[in-house]
């Protein structure tokens, strides 16, 4: 996945059980939706015709129809399908070249509503290309929770790149206490939050970024207009038992922007942070679901 991962465990089981738990579930997750290895089932999938019905897994059909979900809900704002955009914009696995020329932007094949599920198995009716890089991530932290529920340990906190899920407490009866993300040199008050059989997310335009000419493109794209987000929203975080709905929603609510983020937020009942940078600094909103948690 290109990130790191961690775990906290209360356990009696031996260390290396727990790691090669968890080193098998991650395994699975990349084995299957990684546009990075080229046989993953995600990458063969892209490469298949068109039109063709192929059987998937059933982590990966579960990610697929919870994409098609958020992308519905957010009227495109996900979009798992937005994988030629991310390409051309080199946040790919090719890395960066050259700027995309218009033609080549307006030119992406894109649109989540090209992609079918029936049962067992997908299809795209378009060469669209799919990227699961905004909810992806977020299953591998699920699937890290279960495998250590597998081991029967209640009591974890484990996160993959910033993500985290907490369950039961520490050892002295405390829960797993975690401080929300804040973009760098963000003055804003710590906000901490008690993970306790819950999941946070947070996508942000300063964790993957290039500037050239003077401007700066973040990795969040907005399949509707096919650009880089740039609509002043630094970071969202959002809370959620499953951590693949926070990492999708996070990323949508990103596209959004604070508007049209906050109104869905709230029209959803998400527990959701969001931070924007003006020209005054920065500002954080919560959505009223967030605030009721924090009592």
């Amino acid at each position: 996945m290109g990130t790191s991962w961690s775990a906290r465990v209360v356990s009696p089981r031996p260390a290396s059980d727990i790691r090669a738990a968890i080193k098998r579930a991650l395994d699975g997750v990349i084995a299957e939706m990684s546009n990075w290895e080229p046989d993953s089932d995600l990458s063969r999938f892209n490469r298949a015709p068109p039109g063709q019905w192929q059987a998937l897994p059933a982590d990966l059909l579960q990610v697929l129809d919870a994409g098609l979900a958020v992308a519905r809900a957010s009227g495109g704002a996900f979009d798992p399908t937005a994988g030629a955009l991310v390409d051309l914009w080199g946040f790919g696995p090719a890395g960066r070249g050259a700027l995309p020329a218009e033609t080549e932007v307006m030119a992406a094949p894109v649109g989540w509503r090209k992609l079918e599920i029936s049962e067992t198995r997908a299809r795209r009716t378009a060469d669209v290309r799919l990227d699961l890089s905004g909810i992806a991530k977020g299953f591998g932290v699920d699937a890290l929770a279960r495998a250590l529920h597998g081991l029967g340990a209640g009591d974890f906190l484990a996160e993959i790149g910033g993500e985290l899920v907490g369950a039961g407490v520490k050892p002295d009866g405390e829960p797993w206490w975690v401080e929300l993300e804040a973009p760098p040199g963000a003055r804003i008050a710590p906000l901490r939050v008690a993970l306790h059989d819950l999941a946070v997310a947070t996508s942000g335009d300063y964790r993957r970024f290039f500037e050239t000419g003077g401007r700066r493109y973040a990795h969040s794209i907005d399949p509707r207009t096919r650009r880089p987000v740039a609509n002043g929203i630094a970071a969202v975080t959002v809370l959620n038992p499953r951590c693949m709905l926070a990492d999708a929603w996070a990323t949508a609510l990103t596209v959004l922007g604070p508007e049209e983020g906050l109104a869905l937020a709230i029209r959803e009942g998400l527990a959701v942070r969001f931070v924007i940078r003006d020209a005054s600094g920065y500002r954080e909103i919560l959505s009223p679901a967030l605030d009721e948690m924090l009592g």
